[in-house]
């Protein structure tokens, strides 16, 4: 029998991670055995009759704190029921999640022990001594860690073998190979006068492969060119076209906030 992954969350909103992961992909995972899910509420190792798990920032400022004790209790516990678990917290001021960091993460068999902060962020003490590493979602602020930590979960989870029915699909996807994915079609072939590429209903498995490659190139150099910096070399499995010939993919689209295509 296949030993379910592992992740707990750390929360002072349990309810709010049960209630997400219950549905799609990580419902079925969930319920398929592949996939466990622990929440531990924060709160729950406070030690004043009105559970108190934030306080004032020492050196004054706006906003609360959330206290070293509950937390560094809170995960403890998570550590305890889930040895190995890499303990991540969610920060804005962290490193940056990518698709690299799910892959390491699902590879663990430890599984991952997601932690959340709230208010104006956590106690330094428990970023520095309490957690394996801090990392953000990206370059904005969120009220709390649940969102960060749902991301997250939903990232990792995915790439769990026999979590997601094709296998297959996993390669072809945005930031697996450090490209975004091709411009996808479906049903019907001519919609409102905007057509499918006529090679996708060539039939030529060969031809189409070739012409996701080099579409995914170019997806990515209008969309992310940022991305598309750092890739140092994409074979393109086909007779070079000239590069002032772009592919059909129907009518260009101007590259949001982000000026003129590269």
């Amino acid at each position: 029998m296949t030993t379910p992954y592992p992740i707990t969350v750390v929360t002072i909103f349990p309810e709010m991670i049960r209630q997400a992961v219950g549905w799609s992909i990580t419902g079925r995972a969930i319920a398929a055995g592949l996939l466990e899910v622990r929440t531990i509420q924060v709160r729950d190792f406070a030690t004043d009759r009105h559970r108190t798990v934030d306080d004032v920032p020492y050196g004054g400022g706006p906003g609360m704190v959330m206290k070293p004790e509950p937390l560094a209790a809170a995960i403890r516990t998570a550590r305890e029921a889930q040895p190995g678990g890499r303990v991540v917290l969610l920060s804005a001021s962290g490193t940056t999640f990518c698709q690299e960091k799910a892959r390491r993460y699902a590879a663990d068999p430890a599984g991952v022990i997601l932690v959340c902060g709230h208010y104006e962020g956590v106690d330094e003490r428990i970023a520095e001594h309490y957690v394996d590493e801090e990392v953000s979602i990206g370059d904005y602020v969120l009220s709390g860690g649940e969102p960060a930590a749902l991301v997250v979960l939903d990232a990792v989870a995915r790439l769990v073998p026999g979590v997601l029915g094709n296998e297959g699909s996993l390669a072809e996807e945005s930031h697996e190979h450090g490209l975004l994915e091709h411009p996808q079609y479906t049903r019907p072939p001519d919609f409102e006068g905007h057509r499918v590429p006529e090679v996708l209903l060539s039939g030529n498995h060969q031809e189409v492969a070739r012409w996701r490659r080099e579409a995914a190139l170019q997806k990515t150099r209008r969309m992310r060119p940022d991305i598309a910096s750092r890739v140092i070399e994409v074979v393109v499995d086909r007779p070079r076209r000239p590069s002032s010939t772009p592919l059909p993919l129907g009518r260009p689209r101007p590259s949001p906030d982000r000026g003129e295509d590269p």
